[in-house]
């Protein structure tokens, strides 16, 4: 009996470090796939802001590497059925394309337009600057299309969180948004 009880421990064991690898793989790729990415679209070489499925990737990287594949596209779904060759832009640089990252670079050692303080880091979960756009209006980052987000970066400049409120507070802004 203890030679069943050793060989039950060790087939335990095994399968418990089994899961547990498992378990590291999928949520990695989760973690590593989900959020809004801007990508080049290969027919018309324009931005287009995507989605890639990360629960379809966590669940594929079981077995080593995840398998990509879009949820959402902005040009859908006039293009739905395109062959999301995009997708592979993504499998190159997965963090390079994801819409935070990029504005987070691009925010990197600026200052703001207002009142020239150093943005500093951005933390994504408060205060968030904002971007001063061509036409003198402030936008928060989320407020852009992510596929005419590039686009949008190279004119706008950048606004600390402290001017955007101060901006939305001024009797000026609250007259423009009541009528």
């Amino acid at each position: 009996m203890p030679t069943l009880a050793v060989l039950l421990a060790v087939v335990t064991t095994l399968l418990a470090v089994a899961l547990g690898i498992a378990l590291r793989r999928t949520s990695a790729a989760w973690l590593r796939f989900r959020g809004q990415r801007v990508v080049v679209c290969p027919e018309n070489q324009r931005g287009a802001g995507v989605r890639v499925d990360a629960v379809h990737a966590a669940f594929t990287a079981w077995t080593g590497s995840p398998q990509l594949r879009l949820s959402g596209c902005s040009r859908w779904p006039a293009r739905g059925s395109c062959g999301q060759e995009c997708v592979r832009q993504i499998e190159a640089a997965p963090r390079d394309c994801l819409v935070r990252r990029i504005l987070a670079q691009w925010y990197e050692g600026k200052t703001c337009a207002r009142c020239s303080a150093p943005i500093g880091e951005v933390y994504w979960a408060g205060t968030q600057p904002v971007l001063l756009v061509s036409d003198g209006a402030m936008k928060q980052w989320n407020q852009i299309p992510p596929e005419e987000l590039r686009a949008a970066l190279d004119t706008a400049r950048p606004v600390c969180f402290h001017c955007y409120l101060m901006e939305c507070a001024s009797p000026r802004q609250a007259k423009t948004a009541v009528s």
